[in-house]
Parts: C-alpha cells; sequence; structure tokens
C-alpha cells in the first residue's frame, strides 16, 4: 500500500474512533487547504522542477566530466569524480533518488570502461546519491523545517559544512579502499590541458547558479522559493541555449514536477491526520515523559533515537521516515537539556535526523537508492551493491559521531551568516 494511503487511512480510523466520524470528516473539510496553503511549502515544487530541468539540461554530464578531469587520473579517481559530480548534481536537485539515478546514468558506463569492481562502482554511485538530501537545496530539510517550525534558511546554512564532510569521507573510503583491493579501482586516463580546460570551463554555469541560488539564500537576497524560482530559469535558459531542451523536454519536466509534488503533498496530508490521531491519543507526550523520566543521560536518549531513525530508515524512504518520526521524536528531544537554545537543538537535531535519514536510504532490506542503480546495473547481483555500500555506511556512522560529539560544526556557519 503507498504510504500517504495508509497513513490516511490509519489516522482517519483513529480520529474516528478517538473523537467520532464528524470530527473527522470536520478535519478533512479545511485540513488539505491549511496544509498545502502554508507558502514555504511552495518551495517543494519549485526545486522538484529546478531538479527535473537540471536533469534535461544536461548537467550531470557536465559535473562528472569536470570532476573527471580533475580526479580521474588517481587511482579510484573516476569514482571520486562521481562522489564529487553527485554532490555537484544534489545542489541543483535536492532529491537522493534523482541524484542517484541521473548520476548513475552518467558515471556507471565510465566505471565498467576502467573495469572497476562492480561492488565498488554500484555501491559509490548508490552512497553518492545521498548527498542530494543534504547539500542544500534539499526537499526533505524543507519538509523538517516546516514540521518543527524552523527557518528553512538557517538549515540551509547549518547543512552545507556537514555536506562536505560527507563528501570529503566518501573521498577518503574510496582512496582506502583501492588501496586495500588494489583491483577494485584502476586509475583512469589523464586527459589533455585542453580536455582539462573545456570539461572546467563547461562546469562554470551549474558552479554559477549553485551559488546564485544558494549564495542568495544565505546573504539574504531572496527567500528560497524565489530563489528556487530563479534557479529553474537560469538552468532552462542554460539548456535552451545549448539546445538540449526543447518543448517537449521542458513539459516532460513540468508533468515529473507535477507527479512528485502530488505524491509529496498526499503525503504530507496523510501525516497530518496521522499526528493528529496520535496527539489525541497522547502518544507525543507519553513517549516525552517517559524518556524524561527514564533516568537516561540527554545524548542516550538521543543515540536511541538515532539508532531507531536507522532501523525505520530500512523499511521506510526518506521523506515518509520524517514525517512520521519527527512529530513523534522532536517532543522528546526538546524537554532535555542538551546545553543549547531551543532554536540551535531544531537545527542540530534536524541535520543529525537528515543524515541517518540518509543511512536508510543505503540500508538493507529496502534500500531505496541501492533498487535504483540496480535497475541501472541489473547484472550486478544486489547483494554485491550492498557490500560496496558497507565501506560508506561505516563513513557517515563516523560523521553522525562527529556531529553529535562537536555540534558547532553544524551550528557554527548558521550564526556566522546571520552575524
Amino acid at each position: 500500500m503507498p504510504i500517504a494511503h495508509a497513513m490516511i487511512l490509519v489516522g482517519g480510523i483513529g480520529i474516528s474512533i478517538l473523537s467520532g466520524p464528524a470530527i473527522f470528516l470536520a478535519q478533512l473539510k479545511n485540513l488539505a487547504y491549511s496544509q498545502f496553503s502554508i507558502y514555504d511549502l511552495s518551495v517543494v515544487p519549485m526545486f522538484v522542477l529546478m531538479g527535473n530541468v537540471a536533469t534535461h539540461a544536461g548537467l550531470s554530464r557536465d559535473l562528472f566530466r569536470a570532476a573527471n578531469a580533475w580526479l580521474g587520473w588517481m587511482r579510484g579517481g573516476v569514482a571520486m569524480s562521481a562522489i564529487v559530480a553527485c554532490a555537484g548534481f544534489g545542489s541543483v536537485c535536492g532529491s537522493s533518488l534523482a541524484t542517484a539515478s541521473t548520476m548513475g546514468q552518467v558515471a556507471l558506463p565510465e566505471l565498467r570502461r576502467y573495469r572497476y569492481s562492480p561492488a565498488l562502482a554500484t555501491g559509490t554511485l548508490a552512497a553518492g546519491g545521498v548527498l542530494g538530501i543534504l547539500i542544500p537545496p534539499s526537499i526533505v530539510l524543507v519538509v523538517y523545517a516546516i514540521i518543527v517550525e524552523a527557518n528553512i534558511v538557517t538549515m540551509f546554512m547549518a547543512a552545507l559544512i556537514p555536506g562536505l564532510i560527507a563528501v570529503l569521507l566518501f573521498m577518503v573510503t574510496i582512496a582506502i579502499y583501492v588501496r586495500v583491493r588494489p583491483g577494485a579501482g584502476p586509475r583512469g586516463d589523464r586527459v589533455s590541458r585542453q580536455e582539462f580546460i573545456v570539461a572546467t570551463l563547461r562546469v562554470g554555469p551549474v558552479a554559477t547558479i549553485f551559488g546564485l541560488v544558494i549564495g542568495g539564500i544565505y546573504f539574504g537576497f531572496f527567500n528560497p522559493t524565489p530563489a528556487a524560482a530563479v534557479g529553474v530559469f537560469l538552468v532552462a535558459a542554460y539548456g535552451i541555449a545549448r539546445g538540449v531542451i526543447r518543448i517537449p523536454q521542458l513539459k516532460s519536466a513540468l508533468l515529473d514536477t507535477a507527479r512528485t509534488t502530488g505524491m509529496i503533498y498526499l503525503i504530507l496530508l496523510g501525516a497530518e491526520l496521522l499526528k493528529i490521531f496520535m496527539s489525541r491519543g497522547g502518544v507525543p507526550q507519553s513517549a516525552a515523559e517517559m524518556m524524561a523520566s527514564s533516568g537516561l543521560a540527554p545524548l542516550t536518549i538521543l543515540i536511541i533515537l538515532l539508532v531507531a531513525m536507522i532501523f525505520l530508515g530500512c523499511l521506510l524512504d526518506s521523506l515518509s521516515m520524517i514525517l512520521l518520526a519527527i512529530p513523534f521524536f522532536w517532543p522528546v528531544i526538546s524537554e532535555l537539556d542538551f546545553g543549547m537554545g531551543a532554536e540551535d537543538l531544531k537545527i542540530w537535531f534536524g541535520i543529525l535526523a537528515l543524515i541517518v535519514v540518509e543511512l536508510g536510504l543505503i540500508t538493507p532490506p529496502v534500500g531505496l537508492n541501492v533498487f535504483v542503480i540496480n535497475s541501472l546495473a541489473p547484472d550486478v547481483p544486489m547483494r554485491q551493491t550492498f557490500i560496496g555500500v558497507a565501506p560508506f555506511f561505516v563513513a557517515e556512522i563516523l560523521r553522525v559521531t562527529l556531529l553529535v560529539a562537536f555540534p558547532v560544526i553544524t551550528l557554527w556557519l548558521p550564526k556566522v551568516l546571520s552575524g
């Protein structure tokens, strides 16, 4: 059953049992409009559209060629190039599944051409896809900010450094992997000086678009929704100027955006009904009281909740997990003393939550990114891809540990830019 339908069904039946069918029908009368008319939510279809247009504009191919020109000559360099390109595409896409799918189509043939081991090739692309969820802009990050009433711009600021740390750790993971297993990641070819210059110049428009969109948000020139609109316009203009975007491509991008946005909004409606049912049943309040009176240290409770989210991520997609878990976990976290203010706590916990959501995308049995990459490489057993993803999973656990131990990594940039 689709997750949205499941949440609407459970929420509707639960509200009807607790408060009566009339209350449930009254909720339905106004709930959809009150949910979807929130201005902040308008950023979701805009960022989805920007990602779809970017896919048709060929930005992913330009990013990979530039990264490969810089890094491909090293042992494991083509895989590192794929990671850097995933991060770059995630910065104009905002979706992990779209990043994994698009970059998989671009990078997988190159990894095969250089005879990378199937485990490393597919594992790298599955892991690289998760960068789309945290490198701003991020659709899931927007939804989290709306749920806990945090500032979207501040959340985007806080996500940048942890996202760059992920890129660095993934590249280090590849470097270690190919030293332990030298045959897994051969060196690529050195490109000529002319090819290097051309590839670097071709990635300039992507860097410019990212700088204008994210820089404009960070420095207060415009809010996220106008920033996304600017991004859509620039990406479309770039694609039209190159001759790769015509009316059929724009139509396809708009239809894909409508489908994705409709799916996201229906999940949001189901999550709100489920949240109302749980609130009327006193579940979040009881959970918060139970944790607060457990005698456990706040850090221990945080670790328990993060581990629980990793297990939930094995069964649910990232957006559904955020919508299901945060309404229950945030009241618990907000009652604990971590030595920081409420706004800082929202930011810190949100980034940690998104990272463990990332882990769910590459964790069996339902690692959605692994399924996406497997559909592009059906000859590689899924078991091999999960083996290839395992070192990246360890790198992600290391990143979570760093951010838990040193909250300043997450909070420093928002304080600097806001100050």
